[in-house]
């Protein structure tokens, strides 16, 4: 069954073209949030270095007992400016000797505060190479430091910021999707009711038409009369489909085949008599289905109507049905030109035919009726180009 654009739904067609742009635009905005967040980590991460450095030779100044007091003064102030990285003075061992900027609970014991300095050395020591100072030749002691609250904090800044940002968009998507189809909602229905409602006009003067006609003896037997009736008959049919669009329309057990069965045998008396309809079941003829008559007749007759136009009016189409963990499959066939692969995915989209006086709203609606009314799924089962293309239905039993 071929499927093309109509200029006028492009942006239906083009939906995937366009979520690609945002997406490679939202990477690229994400990437480089995260890229400069990450330079700004790396220059504090360097002056947070600097900063313990200093630390370690003020240690090493304070210490030393033939400074002058001016002086010494001047390294405590570096040494107690040290007010936000966290840092473990140590012996030569790693055994802790100081802290500063650590919290430690106060309810802890002596044993219980050095075993959680050992710990924290070691965590220190995975993330920072320590610095090695000299209080006296021959002593060397380590200072472990890691990365201040505010320094990481920043690193996690960007991710923190990303998933809000996404969580909101999503939000967004989800208001704006529902926005969007409670509007095509309501012009589905007000198409379909105004149809409707054009369609009792002349459907009235043609059921009078018919009754004058057989009121007349000399077309009493014609069999252009019977005909007609059954016409007027497919069309009151069609607006009550028409009237049930935007209602919710009563489901009943239905026999899947005979429902199948009736499309089929209507279409082929319409058709050319060079299209050739195969109806086939390896489920019992009496299995039922949860159906709006109806609709679901409308449904059959549009995909075998399509697959007409696929064969060009000469072929095959066959309709298989089956059953598979309570679920009933009708799969319709076609011997046509197929569906090319980068269209597959859009054949249910409106406008989306190859019908010069088509306006594509054929297969939408059939979606909606299988899917948002019995709530069924219908898909493209297979499709090749100059073979064929099969279309399966999904209905629950």
């Amino acid at each position: 069954m071929e499927l093309n654009n109509l200029s006028t739904f492009d942006i239906y067609n083009n939906k995937s073209r366009f979520k690609l742009i945002i997406l490679i635009v939202a990477f690229f905005i994400s990437g480089a949030s995260i890229y400069y967040t990450n330079q700004l980590v790396k220059s504090l991460a360097e002056r947070e270095q600097k900063l313990i450095d200093l630390y370690a030779r003020g240690l090493i100044y304070a210490a030393d007992p033939d400074i002058s007091e001016n002086l010494s003064f001047l390294f405590q102030e570096i040494i107690e400016a040290n007010n936000s990285i966290p840092v473990i003075l140590t012996d030569e061992n790693e055994n802790p000797i100081s802290e500063k900027n650590i919290k430690i609970s106060d309810n802890l014991s002596k044993e219980e505060k050095d075993a959680f300095l050992q710990t924290k050395v070691k965590q220190m020591k995975e993330v920072n190479t320590p610095i090695v100072v000299e209080f006296a030749p021959g002593q060397k002691n380590y200072i472990f430091y890691q990365n201040s609250y505010l320094l990481s904090q920043l690193q996690y800044y960007p991710y923190i910021q990303l998933s809000v940002i996404f969580i909101f968009s999503f939000i967004a998507y989800l208001a704006f999707s529902y926005s969007r189809n409670a509007e095509q909602n309501r012009v589905w229905v007000g198409l379909a009711k105004e149809t409707a409602h054009q369609l009792g006009t002349p459907l009235s003067s043609l059921m009078a038409w018919i009754e004058l006609f057989k009121a007349n003896p000399k077309y009493k037997d014609d069999e252009a009369i019977s005909e007609l009736e059954k016409d007027v008959e497919r069309l009151e049919r069609i607006t009550a489909r028409f009237s049930n669009i935007g209602s919710a329309p009563a489901l009943q057990d239905e026999p899947i085949y005979y429902t199948v069965e009736k499309s089929i045998n209507y279409l082929s008396h319409r058709v050319s008599r060079s299209v050739e309809f195969k109806l086939s079941a390896s489920l019992s003829k009496n299995t039922t289905a949860k159906l709006n008559k109806p609709l679901f007749e409308w449904v059959i007759e549009n995909i075998c109507k399509n697959a007409v136009d696929a064969i060009k009016g000469k072929g095959l189409i066959t309709i298989n049905l089956s059953r598979a963990d309570n679920k009933i499959m009708i799969d319709i066939s076609d011997t046509g030109k197929g569906i090319p692969k980068s269209s597959v995915g859009k054949v249910f989209m409106p406008g989306y035919t190859t019908k010069k006086r088509g306006w594509g709203l054929g297969l939408t609606l059939v979606k909606r009726i299988v899917e948002n009314y019995h709530k069924g799924k219908i898909f493209v089962l297979n499709s090749e180009v100059d073979k064929g293309t099969t279309f399966r239905i999904i209905l629950n039993n």
